[in-house]
């Protein structure tokens, strides 16, 4: 039986017995949001068994999910994880069987999957005297990338596992596919910096570009698969600032645009009175009115995303970054007659 029919099987027996199939969500003992994720194989629903947990944080309407900075990385579209124990595999799909026997008969290929989980060609009764020495592993897709054409290379029908042995499957779940995962998910606050002057800036006169100690925290996002001990911690933390004034008649300062987090945390320097006639360490320089209108100043802060797993793995991945844009009002420098 093809992979399509066998889950079919599979969601049919699902909703017979009462199992939700829909993505679930909700919150944590500790207050953070909790969600899980979903996969769709062969056009139906089967729910993955991995957990998000987030801290870090807060939930706004300007902030969002981080653009990874390498063209060339991405998440897994579709992955194989241990789903069923052996009774459960069982229950689930002789209640299925029952259901076209019911009806006048079972579909093509339902004869090869008794065969094959059943009659011990390769597998005996679902294993069910293994019941607690391993599990059924399923493909299950990523429900971000559904579209995506790498989302249908995991065509495996389920396999047995053995509790403690690696599967030996190209994509099979780990904790650095755990941790890709986790990464797709991380949400940071928005990009909000400090400028002064705050009300209108003067062509030629610095415009001083600050983010205040404090103002960002590290986001974390842990990724888990509950009875398997498979676990990912993604932690996102800023690094550097980069500024756009957001037309070519300007000058970044300093002049990559590139403006590095300081010791104590914060970005760039807070204006302060008297230091007009000074070149700010962030900032930039109009040399052009805008008439009526503003300039688009894009502050784009990079977020350096390091991640650490059960079985003392870890490493880095790819840097992330979220950018705001604050409109700025230019100005002509203003002459007095005396």
């Amino acid at each position: 039986m093809t992979q399509r029919a066998t889950l079919a099987v599979l969601t049919a027996a699902m909703l017979l017995l009462g199992m939700d199939t829909a993505v679930a969500g909700g919150i944590g003992s500790n207050g953070t949001q909790v969600s899980k994720a979903s996969g769709n194989s062969s056009g139906r629903i089967l729910q993955s068994r991995i957990t998000f947990n987030v801290k870090g944080a807060i939930p706004s309407k300007d902030g969002g999910p981080i653009t990874s900075t390498a063209v060339d990385w991405e998440p897994p579209a579709c992955w194989y994880e241990p789903y069923w124990r052996a009774k459960d595999f069982k229950t689930y799909t002789e209640a299925n069987w029952s259901i076209y026997d019911s009806v006048g008969g079972a579909p093509e290929g339902v004869a090869d999957d008794k065969a094959r989980y059943k009659e011990g060609r390769p597998y005996k009764d679902f294993n069910v005297d293994k019941n607690d020495k391993g599990m059924w592993w399923v493909a299950v897709t990523n429900p971000k990338m559904e579209d995506d054409p790498a989302a249908g290379n995991c065509t495996r029908d389920p396999f047995w596992v053995d509790n403690g042995k690696n599967p030996g499957v190209p994509q099979a779940i780990d904790t650095k596919t755990l941790a890709g995962l986790a990464h797709q998910r991380t949400v940071v606050p928005p990009t909000k910096i400090s400028l002064a002057p705050d009300a209108r800036s003067t062509v030629n006169a610095p415009t001083w570009v600050w983010l205040d100690k404090g103002a960002f925290k590290p986001v974390s996002v842990t990724a888990s698969l509950p009875g398997t001990g498979l676990w990912a911690t993604t932690t996102a933390k800023p690094v550097s600032l980069h500024i756009d004034p957001g037309t070519a008649d300007a000058e970044t300062l300093p002049s990559s645009g590139e403006c590095l987090i300081n010791d104590d945390g914060s970005i760039g320097e807070p204006y302060a009175r008297g230091k007009a006639e000074l070149t700010p360490p962030c900032g930039v320089r109009y040399l052009r009115s805008s008439g009526d209108g503003t300039y688009g100043l894009e502050a784009t802060l990079t977020w350096e995303i390091t991640w650490e797993g059960a079985g003392s793995t870890g490493g880095k991945l790819p840097n992330g970054t979220f950018a705001t844009t604050t409109e700025v009002p230019v100005q002509e420098i203003q002459s007095v007659n005396r």
